[in-house]
This record gives structure tokens, sequence and C-alpha cells, in this order.
């Protein structure tokens, strides 16, 4: 417990001596929108298939490369809308913390997101929903939101199907040394995020 200064206040706290601490580094606009399709089409690539057979139905009555031609049509645009609201992202007021230049301070507690020693952003670890660990990098999910937080109906059933991943990119080469990685993913399994 901290001690009140001289003048009665207390001082803000820092951070845990034991954090890990990262080299300052941005992630990359282009670099977000190829893994964010990558993983949405990994997933979601039957959601194209939907259109195209309901657009090829007919033909099965009368033949005319009309409806072939409409049916590609219409699943190209579906495919350049769904990837056009993955690009999106990057241009969202509320997104923009995910592209600037930060360092990270992580601890037990959480993961401090900050641009200089007196801006920053708390993630607690609850917020995290799973993590993984790539060739050079550890990826963090951040949970979808509850259903409280969506709309009702149908929009809230849109929301739902239609969400875009966000997550946190930190390559190996931010960290300090191999100790501070080594630290991260023991942190991270004990936090059951990493399997």
């Amino acid at each position: 417990m901290q001690q009140p200064n001289q003048r009665g206040f207390r001082t803000a706290q820092g951070s845990s001596p034991l954090a890990i601490r990262t080299k300052k580094y941005q992630f990359d606009k282009n670099t977000y929108t190829t893994m964010a399709l990558k993983q949405i089409w990994r997933k979601d690539w039957w959601y194209a298939l939907i259109p195209l057979v309901l657009f090829l139905l007919p033909t099965l009555y009368s033949f005319s490369w009309w409806w072939v031609a409409g049916a590609i049509i219409i699943t190209i645009l579906f495919v350049l809308l769904r990837s056009a609201q993955v690009m999106g992202v990057t241009q969202m007021e509320q997104s923009k913390v995910l592209f600037e230049k930060l360092y990270y301070e992580i601890d037990q507690r959480q993961v401090l997101m900050k641009r200089n020693d007196r801006e920053g952003m708390a993630l607690t670890w609850d917020m995290i929903d799973r993590a993984s660990l790539q060739d050079d990098a550890y990826m963090l999910w951040l949970k979808e939101p509850g259903k409280e937080m969506l709309p009702k109906g149908f929009r809230g059933w849109l929301a739902k199907t239609f969400q875009v991943p966000v997550f946190f990119h930190l390559p190996f080469r931010i960290f300090n040394s191999s100790n501070d990685i080594k630290l991260m993913e023991s942190m991270l399994r004990r936090k059951n995020l990493l399997s």
C-alpha cells in the first residue's frame, strides 16, 4: 500500500515490477486486413455459396446464361461487401487504437497499451477470449460482445453473424529478450488462453 505524499495525495500507482515491457510497435492496417480476411473466409466461406445456389436454382427449371451470370455477379458482390466490412474496421474511430504506435506492459492483472507514460488503455484478462501462437508472434483475440450489447431482432442477428474479428498482434521482435517471450507464453497458459 502506498503512503500519502507530503501534501496528503497519493501518487499514481505504477505498473508491476514483474511486468513484461515491450518496444514501441505499430500494427500495420494492411497486415490486419490480410489476417482478418484470411480468418473470416476460412471460417465463413460457405456464406458465399448461399447467393450462388439461390440464383442458380431457376436454372434447374429453365437454363439460361443470364441466371448463371447473375448468380456469379451477386456472389462476387457479396464477397466484396463482406471484405469491405473487414477493411472498414481500419477506418473506424473506435478501432484507431489498434493501429497507433504503442508499447505494451503485460502483467498478471492486465495488458496496458500505452502511447507514452501518461496516455494508455488497460485491457483486463477477462476481455481477451483466446490467444494463439504464430511462427513469429502472439495473437490476442478480444471477446465478441454479448447479447445484451447487440441490438434486438434481425439487426442483432446480422451483427452477430457478420462480426469482424478484433485482435492484437504482438510479434516476438518487440519483446526485449527471449525470457520475456517465455514469460508471456507461460502467462497465457496460466490464464488458459493458450492451449
